[in-house]
């Protein structure tokens, strides 16, 4: 309850904050607004993320622990790839929309720049990151035809990843949710189906695969027609516009490829020190954590894009982060603190050959809830087009792992785990002193 009281008033201030000064009627109907919009998105996310968390429980269930090892890896490689192919293009159409969003034809000039400039990023993620999936597949047990097929199952996911979170961009910025969350909700609903019918007769790790590739590219054919009601899809590439997306993807690209590593470091360790049971393990433990994505997504929905059309109030922007940054820790404590108290309950969820997992599902939602505090934080800092130094920010980083690699032994999984919540305390650390930095900056009226 106090929570629920203490996000509300968040809330309503980081509301109010945008609107300016109102008086106490409207800030009344302003809060009541403001609360019922959360109430509705929040429970349409927890729709979607509680269908997609089952469709992975049964995704776990249904699939040999051979075989969902391999679904772990090729489904860790489509995030990745996807990272790769974005490069930091939508947190640059975002920052650029944030200034046009009123205006149809110029949000839609931003729009088809952006979706220009990812189709050449997209041919280069796809030409680096399958080889690497086809051995690591078949490093962990695949045949010659199982990794091919997987391999080819996962350009439907990949192609409907390209164009999805910028054609989001426009409703996020108008804040026209609804139709973007009744998309997603049957985008999930699809998925669930196609995958859990198709698994119970042809339990193999492509059938999932081409399953969620399927329900996504449907879902994008919708989306299409949502973004263009905001945005006009007809406008050429504008060079001024595409200049300024690049100058936000030439900050962001070494973080982009730093972050396809790191971001998934606890996969990537395992499969390349660990077995093929333990990755695994591994992949059912981080399905149980995609809960923490409603909060991901309700953030990145409501209130990231409103951070980002903040004026340059110094007071203000520290403010508005203090309540996210306070919202988030808060989120935290209290994943963390039921997987504490309800171990054996918890891993139940994923059957029997998990049950024995009870600290590293401890560690998996500290590590998970780290991850979520970085990425949310780093979303919120890219909003204002303020992109870190990539080689202060990564040089960083590879030392801290370094350090750990030469001293932890990563072949167990619970090491591994360990490794994961080091590294995004780090990163969560930097991305607060950068904070800090961009806003003295600010004060001073010096521009970096």
């Amino acid at each position: 309850m106090f929570i629920s009281r203490f996000i509300r008033k968040s809330l309503n201030s980081v509301m109010k904050g945008v609107s300016g000064n109102l008086s106490a009627n409207i800030g009344y109907g302003f809060f009541f607004k403001w609360t019922k919009l959360f109430a509705i998105t929040t429970s349409a996310q927890t729709i979607i993320q509680l269908t997609g968390l089952l469709s992975g429980i049964l995704i776990i269930r249904l699939l040999p622990t051979s075989e969902y090892a391999l679904y772990t890896l090729a489904n860790t490689m489509l995030g990745t790839m996807t990272v790769l192919a974005d490069g930091g293009i939508s947190a640059g159409v975002m920052s650029q929309g944030a200034k046009v969003w009123q205006d149809r034809q110029k949000l839609g000039v931003v729009i088809v720049t952006g979706f220009k400039v990812r189709k050449k990023f997209g041919v280069f993620s796809l030409l680096i990151s399958m080889p690497i999936l086809f051995y690591l597949l078949i490093n962990h047990g695949a045949s010659l035809l199982t990794a091919f097929l997987i391999i080819l199952c996962i350009i439907p996911s990949f192609l409907a990843a390209l164009s999805d979170n910028l054609l989001e961009i426009s409703s996020k910025l108008h804040q026209g949710l609804g139709k973007l969350q009744k998309n997603q909700m049957l985008a999930s609903v699809g998925r669930f189906v196609m995958i859990t019918g198709a698994l119970l007769v042809v339990p193999f790790t492509f059938v999932a695969v081409l399953g969620n590739g399927i329900s996504r590219i449907w879902a994008n054919i919708q989306l299409k027609k949502i973004s263009a009601d905001l945005a006009d899809p007809l406008q050429k590439p504008d060079p001024i516009v595409e200049k300024e997306i690049l100058f936000v993807v030439k900050r962001s690209l070494p973080g982009a490829i730093y972050y396809c590593i790191s971001g998934q470091i606890t996969i990537w360790l395992i499969s390349i020190f660990g077995s093929t049971q333990s990755l695994a393990h591994v992949g059912a433990l981080s399905r149980l954590t995609t809960i923490l994505t409603i909060f991901t997504t309700l953030f990145s929905t409501l209130l990231i894009p409103r951070f980002a059309r903040l004026k340059e109030d110094r007071k203000l922007l520290v403010r508005r982060f203090i309540h996210l940054q306070i919202a988030l820790l808060c989120i935290s404590l209290c994943v963390v603190g039921l997987v504490t108290a309800f171990p054996a309950q918890v891993l139940w969820i994923l059957g029997k050959e998990y049950t024995n997992l009870k600290l590293e599902i401890l560690l998996m939602a500290i590590s998970s809830c780290m991850a979520m505090l970085t990425g949310v934080t780093y979303s919120v800092i890219v909003s204002r087009g303020w992109i870190i130094k990539p080689a202060i920010y990564i040089s960083i980083n590879i030392l801290l792992q370094l350090i750990l690699v030469l001293n932890v032994d990563l072949s167990k999984t619970s090491n591994v785990l360990l490794f994961s919540i080091v590294d995004f305390s780090a990163s969560y650390i930097i991305l607060i002193v950068y904070f800090v930095f961009k806003i003295y900056r600010l004060k001073t009226k010096v521009i970096l």
